[in-house]
């Protein structure tokens, strides 16, 4: 029953995270809804790693290389935004248009 419950969950985490970063026009938000596909992710790889073999810490491994890899994306996701908002006054996603210049 735990295995429908985290899947369900992990689910919700993962449609949340695709609407926000679909209508998401702000860059910090963007950012965010990121995070929380990164984490649907890990419950998923964790689950199915309990679920199919607990032996064998695979699922789990893995999950801790996409939290290093959210860990990087979280330290410089930031430092863009910043970088951008500093130059073009805006952290809206549709007036940041990198590729005029």
């Amino acid at each position: 029953m735990i295995f429908e419950h985290s899947l369900v969950l992990s689910a919700f985490l993962f449609s949340i995270g695709i609407l926000g970063l679909i209508t998401s026009r702000n860059m910090v938000r963007a950012l965010m809804c990121l995070e929380l596909i990164l984490n649907a992710v890990n419950i998923n790889l964790v689950t199915f790693s309990d679920f199919f073999d607990s032996r064998q810490l695979k699922g789990n491994i893995f999950s801790i290389f996409v939290i290093a890899v959210a860990a990087a994306e979280a330290a410089i996701g930031p430092a863009i935004v910043s970088s951008i908002y500093r130059n073009r006054k805006s952290t809206r996603i549709n007036q940041s248009n990198l590729l005029n210049k």
